[in-house]
């Protein structure tokens, strides 16, 4: 899952060097901690939340396939 948003997110951003995505195992799934430069920031959360908005739902369908949960935290 974190190769699928590192994709997604590379091609967005004008900085694809700054991407960073960590991962965590928590009690309620998988948490992707993904890191984007200042300026980025703004691509990858999109107009109203928008973008984030379609990464956390693709993900939610991978994560339904592999019977886990996931989430995506924008640092």
């Amino acid at each position: 899952m974190k190769e699928l948003v590192e994709y997604i997110v590379k091609a967005i951003v004008t900085d694809p060097t700054k991407v960073s995505i960590t991962t965590e195992d928590t009690e309620e799934g998988l948490l992707l901690k993904l890191e984007v430069a200042p300026e980025d920031k703004g691509r990858v959360i999109g107009k109203q939340g928008r973008v984030a908005e379609a990464m956390r739902t693709l993900l939610r369908v991978k994560a339904a396939k592999e019977e886990t949960r996931v989430r995506l935290q924008i640092v």
